[in-house]
């Protein structure tokens, strides 16, 4: 995808959201992110759109996807909040389908179950774990799944071991079936989102990344 096109995204102030922006900007693309507080965006740039709401709203996730080339989220869940992925989901899904916006990248974590899964007793037992632990979460995101592989959309949702946040860049492993590494740095990740853009390789698909 050309640098002059317009990314919207989701979730920019987290963990790996954050890192996403600022990669983003150093590669020379223009965004649109969504904020609940401006306050908590600490890269400043001309690059930068901002648009203040919640993904919770429909009209705000529309004005945000307006105008944009793709669709890339981060969005993070806290224990504690009401689930929010299959809400956003919906509304991302709803929107980007008026726009006639097709391309949609979305990150998730290695619980999440798909019909091409063939996962090892390490993931199986780090699955089971969160599902017990945050069951609520994982049922939602579980359901988020299902509303964006279903739909019509170009997504590609990508499965996350442990985020860790680093400027390092390593080897990236990818896998449909399995996550074969125990952390994904949040550099290598902006960078795999990024890339995403323009690649097709997993396009419909829902790859474990890790370094």
């Amino acid at each position: 995808m050309e640098k002059n096109n317009k990314i919207a995204v989701i979730g920019g102030t987290g963990k790996a959201g954050k890192f996403l922006v600022k990669e983003l900007v150093n590669q020379g693309f223009s965004i649109k992110i969504l904020l609940r507080n401006s306050d908590k965006l600490k890269i400043s740039s001309p690059l930068i759109e901002k648009v203040i709401g919640d993904v919770a709203d429909f009209d705000t996730v529309y004005s945000l996807i307006q105008g944009c080339n793709a669709v890339i989220s981060t969005l993070g869940q806290t224990q504690g909040e009401i689930p929010i992925h299959s809400l956003s989901a919906l509304n991302i899904v709803k929107a980007m389908n008026s726009l006639d916006i097709s391309r949609y990248i979305v990150i998730t974590g290695l619980t999440i179950d798909t019909p091409f899964d063939k996962k090892g007793l390490r993931t199986t037992l780090l699955s089971k774990i969160m599902k017990l632990s945050y069951p609520a979460i994982i049922a939602d995101k579980q359901k988020e799944y299902s509303l964006i592989s279903e739909s019509t959309l170009n997504w590609t949702i990508v499965r996350l071991p442990l985020i860790e946040e680093t400027d390092e860049k390593r080897t990236i492993k990818s896998s449909l079936s399995d996550c074969h590494g125990k952390k994904i740095g949040t550099t290598d990740l902006a960078c795999f989102l990024i890339d995403q853009l323009s690649d097709e390789t997993f396009i419909k698909k829902s790859p474990f990344i890790a370094n």
